[in-house]
């Protein structure tokens, strides 16, 4: 595992979207978490960049899911805000990882303006977020499609345990390790 181990998440867990796009329906975070979290995203990791997801992008999503997963649901009101993403620039993903798709290669991260987020993670750090209840598998989730719904942060508390998850999953996206910026 590459992160602390989670505390429970207090209370229910939030409604989500039963179909692609998987959103949040219930519980989402203050707005002003949710910029604080999308802010310190873009200033945390060496060797990334942030911008619009390549997946979670309403104009690329729905042929990329039709060609891959013919039988998926898909909604057909397909939000038209993009969720901001953290790629790997200039360094290769670790040897095995499987990030987000299309290319599988750059995006591990992402979130969208509900204040959910869409993340890359082991095996031992994804069993670590659901089992506390921090998230749930993407309804396309598969070997092929690592991808996991992490609920949004509803207090500060909440966002310093996201912030832990989107550590986990930078360490989990880069070959070499690369300290993470203070």
């Amino acid at each position: 595992m590459t992160m602390p181990t989670l505390p429970i998440r207090l209370g229910q867990r939030p409604k989500t979207g039963p179909e692609v796009p998987h959103v949040q329906l219930t519980q989402l975070g203050p707005q002003a978490i949710r910029d604080e979290l999308t802010q310190w995203m873009s200033g945390r990791f060496p060797a990334t960049v942030t911008g619009p997801s390549e997946i979670s992008d309403p104009a690329k999503m729905r042929p990329w899911i039709a060609a891959t997963f013919p039988d998926a649901p898909v909604a057909e009101d397909i939000p038209v805000e993009k969720a901001t993403a953290l790629f790997l620039d200039g360094v290769h993903p670790a040897p095995g990882a499987v990030l987000l798709p299309p290319s599988l290669t750059l995006e591990f991260a992402h979130i969208h303006p509900d204040g959910s987020l869409h993340v890359a993670l082991s095996a031992e750090d994804r069993h670590e977020v659901l089992d506390k209840g921090w998230g749930e598998p993407h309804p396309l989730f598969s070997p092929q499609v690592n991808v996991v719904m992490v609920y949004s942060p509803r207090t500060s508390e909440e966002l310093h345990v996201v912030q832990t998850v989107l550590e986990a999953s930078y360490r989990y996206a880069v070959a070499e390790p690369v300290a993470i910026r203070a």
